[in-house]
C-alpha cells in the first residue's frame, strides 16, 4: 500500500520525537512548514509550554514570505530575539520530519548565527 507525503512525514516526526525532548533549560524548537508559511515554537515538554514562538504570518513579517529562505531567515531571527529576551541561549532542533534543507536549513543556520547554540 503506498504512503501518502503527509504520512511519511509523520512517521519520521514521530521517530524524531522518541528521542529529542524540550526542558526549560534546553527547550525544543519546533519548526512546520508549508509551501506559503514557516513557523517555529520553543516548548518546555516537561511542563506542555510554549515558551517563545514567531510565524511568517504575523503582523511584523507582512512584507515577508515564508515560502523561501529569505521568509525563514526572518522568521528565526524574530524567534532568536524572543529566545534572547527569554533567557534561552541552548535550544534542541527539531525539524518536525522535514528534510534537513532548504528553508529548514537555513532556518536553523540563522538561529546559530543569532547565538543559539544546537
Amino acid at each position: 500500500m503506498a504512503r501518502t507525503t503527509l504520512e511519511l512525514r509523520k512517521r519520521r516526526h514521530a521517530r524524531i520525537r522518541r528521542r529529542i525532548t524540550g526542558t526549560q533549560a534546553r527547550p525544543r524548537v519546533a519548526v512546520s512548514r508549508t509551501n506559503k508559511h514557516i513557523s517555529a515554537q520553543m516548548i518546555d515538554d516537561v511542563t506542555g509550554r510554549t515558551l517563545a514562538a514567531a510565524s511568517s504570518v504575523e503582523a511584523g513579517l507582512k512584507g515577508t514570505s515564508g515560502g523561501n529562505i529569505e521568509g525563514a531567515k526572518a522568521v528565526a531571527t524574530l524567534l532568536a530575539e524572543r529566545a534572547k529576551a527569554a533567557n534561552i541561549t541552548t535550544v534542541v532542533f527539531d525539524r518536525g520530519g522535514f528534510d534537513y534543507h532548504g528553508r529548514v536549513a537555513a532556518f536553523a543556520d540563522t538561529l546559530r548565527a543569532a547565538g543559539l547554540e544546537f
